[in-house]
């Protein structure tokens, strides 16, 4: 739902009730993922889409019939259909499970809440049960960046669990399906939630205030990153060099690195290929739960690189984390070029992709998000 957080919000603060459709499980390849909904108000204005254009019209009409007539939240599958291109299908192969229910805002006004922290840009979850019993299907919880918990889970319910893994996901950045219940589990009847996160925005550390910089801080910009651009030398650390960074900071990067907060969703670009910067640097990043790092320069430079590293005691495991020399090879030649090249890398390594073209392999395009296990099993 926090795909059109914006929408929904000016809904719920007016008091318009409306339907929710939400994917709440895909197969195969499918053009968007988990946790992406459609709204339908009662005047029939719709917002959001579920499937880039082929079942957006079934799911419209459901909205309208659910809407109009109330009642519990309902189910609908879709998938490819063989026998007839214009049946309500998947042309994409995929499958769809869509969970499609009545809100009003003035029943539920922790979604107002939820929804005004997402659209100024503050961390929030929203916990949505899509499969159990049928007093708490469609029920939903919203924990916010600071810990404060809303719900419209019923006090006997499945509170502390569903706040667990909340909580979880939403430190991750991550919006997943979650399978909760049984023994042990604070939560006696099996249930899965559909943790919807809209997270702060992840870090791009960028080291080296050079053209590449420049070129990177722009594409990371473009990525939804936060970007920090950091350099010892005054002179090339300004503002007016990086005007599509957050922020430039005049440091000594491995300096700058032990004290600024990092989280396995931050990336680590080192662009300066100057040992006296990047050794220290890099003795430091190998050490810490980032998600990338990688480091520019030519092959001999990293085979320096390794060795200088290798007398600082820096371990192979720790070694094999490192992207060096930095990016995809994609013929890269220009700052522009190589922005891409490093920004496609972090892609494919934060996906878990190939980094191959599509062409050469088989199987979905999209990969199946598997069920999340609990966090914690006592």
């Amino acid at each position: 739902m926090l795909n059109i957080a914006e929408t929904l919000l000016h809904w719920c603060r007016v008091g318009r009730p409306f339907a929710l459709a939400t994917v709440v499980d895909v197969h195969g390849s499918a053009p968007l993922p988990i946790g992406t909904s459609v709204a339908v108000d009662a005047d029939g204005n719709a917002a959001g889409s579920i499937s880039g254009g082929c079942v957006e019209g079934a799911i419209y009409d459901m909205c309208r019939q659910v809407l109009g007539e109330g009642g519990p939240p309902r189910r609908a599958w879709f998938g490819y259909s063989d026998d007839d291109a214009f049946a309500v299908g998947l042309t994409c192969g995929g499958e769809l499970d869509v969970l499609v229910q009545a809100v009003n805002p003035a029943l539920e006004p922790h979604i107002t809440a939820a929804l005004e922290e997402a659209v100024q840009g503050r961390p929030v979850a929203v916990a949505h049960i899509v499969d159990g019993p049928p007093g708490l299907l469609g029920r939903t919880l919203s924990v916010r960046g600071d810990g404060h918990v809303d719900s419209a889970i019923p006090v006997h319910g499945p509170t502390d669990a569903v706040v667990e893994e909340a909580l979880a996901l939403l430190q991750a950045g991550q919006t997943a399906r979650v399978a909760l219940g049984g023994s042990g589990q604070g939560c006696p009847q099996p249930l899965s939630v559909l943790v919807h996160v809209h997270a702060s925005r992840p870090r791009m550390l960028v080291f080296g205030a050079v053209d590449f910089a420049s070129a990177l801080s722009r594409a990371g910009a473009f990525l939804g990153y936060r970007v920090t651009v950091c350099d010892a030398r005054p002179v090339f650390a300004t503002a007016a060099r990086f005007p599509f960074a957050d922020e430039v900071v005049v440091d000594w990067p491995h300096r700058y690195l032990e004290h600024t907060q990092v989280d396995a969703r931050t990336v680590v670009c080192v662009l300066t290929h100057d040992a006296k910067f990047d050794i220290p640097l890099l003795r430091l990043a190998l050490d810490l739960p980032v998600g990338y790092i990688g480091a520019m320069g030519s092959r001999r430079t990293h085979d320096e690189r390794l060795r200088l590293l290798r007398d600082k005691c820096v371990s192979e495991e720790q070694l094999a984390r490192l992207c060096s020399p930095i990016g995809l090879d994609l013929g890269a030649r220009t700052p522009e070029e190589t922005a891409v090249s490093i920004t496609a890398e972090i892609i494919a390594r934060t996906n878990r992709g190939s980094g191959l073209p599509l062409s050469q392999g088989s199987g979905p395009i999209h990969r199946t998000v598997p069920e999340r296990s609990p966090s914690r099993v006592s």
